[in-house]
């Protein structure tokens, strides 16, 4: 049963019903890399039907029907710097008022002088992934030896050059155990804002082990430790660190211990080892603002111009080549229902249902319906 601590919610969610904050564009599928969990299951090469270059400008057109400010636009992959026309679509969402980030892949084509460009537009965002603290790890995932050391390379020279730089961690079985180590990494490199994904077995994901609920728990209560570090922590595909912060964050002002409630053995040996490698935490807690899901707040467009929930819920709801973006967010019936939070099982019950609402992907990959509970939360009222 929950206690009333945990219903204590600190802030309404804002809602999201006439346009979304984030906009993420697969802009290409093409990426030489074969990472093992891949949500896009990229290839060598552009696939066909990819968006050419003037549907892609006129899909940038689409994003001021939202009004101002139009949403960030998130070009990632695939490989974005693959996409030979990328800086032209940049300079068309400039001319816009658009603001973009971009999501490269760690591979030769990411360098100072491939980024001065974009840097000379006006991009100033970059997120780039690590997914493990070691070689051994992270190459593993990755499935190029020597990435691991290209990716801690890339990352010291994006925040030399200004870039205001974000890492993205996909959590697995296979590296779990690293996450502090991981974060103590971030640290040293003075990267800001950490956004950790939790494993949805779609495209190549499927392959591999995700934590379960009850580690997933133990996860979201660690990485409120991890963001007392001067690390803004974000996660996707894990809405349920919403609820955990509004937990803990109660509990502080209540003045009780954190200390007297117990996390699991996960928790437990993560926090050990962020305590040994940075020392007690210097600050509060950097929580989490904004309440979106997949379909509340954000949306994703394919390579071929398909509008999805987000990138790891692979149901269509239109294509940007037949019909506005716009449109299809404001009008689609699942993402209508995704924004009323009519969730089936234990998200529709629960009373974190609107500041959380559980990860759409997940219910859809576990059940076949993007509606229902999503199985990678522990929490239940029941």
């Amino acid at each position: 049963m929950p206690t009333a601590i945990g219903n204590q919610h600190p802030r309404s969610p804002v809602r999201f019903d006439d346009r979304p904050i984030l906009v993420f564009w697969e802009t290409t599928k093409a990426c030489s890399l074969s990472c093992r969990h891949c949500r896009a299951t990229a290839v060598s090469a552009a696939l066909p039907g990819e968006l050419t270059t003037d549907q892609g400008l006129r899909f940038l057109d689409q994003l001021t029907a939202f009004g101002r400010p139009a949403p960030i636009l998130v070009m990632t992959g695939g490989d974005c710097l693959a996409r030979p026309d990328l800086l032209q679509l940049t300079t068309r969402a400039r001319d816009l008022g658009i603001v973009v980030a971009l999501s490269p892949s760690v591979t030769p084509h990411l360098t100072p002088e491939s980024l001065a460009p974009f840097a000379d537009q006006g991009v100033r965002s970059v997120s780039i992934s690590l997914d493990g603290a070691c070689s051994s790890t992270h190459d593993r995932v990755r499935g190029v030896r020597g990435h691991f050391e290209a990716t801690v390379r890339a990352l010291e020279w994006l925040t030399e050059s200004g870039f205001k730089v974000q890492v993205n961690t996909t959590v697995m079985r296979a590296n779990v155990g690293e996450l502090a180590d991981i974060a103590a990494i971030l640290r040293r490199l003075a990267v800001p804002i950490w956004e950790v994904f939790f494993l949805v077995n779609v495209g190549r994901g499927t392959l591999l082990l995700a934590p379960d609920a009850e580690e997933n728990e133990g996860v979201c209560q660690f990485l409120y430790e991890a963001s007392r570090y001067s690390l803004l922590v974000r996660t996707v595909e894990a809405p349920f660190f919403r609820r955990v912060v509004a937990q803990r964050n109660a509990r502080a002002t209540a003045d009780s211990s954190p200390d007297s409630v117990t996390h699991g053995p996960l928790y437990a040996s993560l926090v050990q080892r962020l305590s040994e490698l940075l020392g007690p935490p210097p600050h509060r807690a950097l929580s989490p603002s904004v309440s979106t899901r997949d379909g509340m707040g954000v949306v994703f467009v394919g390579h071929d111009g398909s509008v999805r929930p987000s990138g790891f819920l692979p149901q269509t709801l239109g294509n940007v080549k037949q019909r506005d973006l716009a449109d299809i967010y404001r009008n689609d019936r699942l993402l209508l229902k995704i924004r009323a939070a009519e969730f089936g099982g234990r998200c529709g019950r629960c009373s974190y249902r609107d500041l959380c609402g559980g990860s759409r992907s997940r219910a859809f990959a576990a059940s076949g319906d993007p509606l229902g509970e999503d199985p990678g939360c522990a929490y239940s009222e029941d």
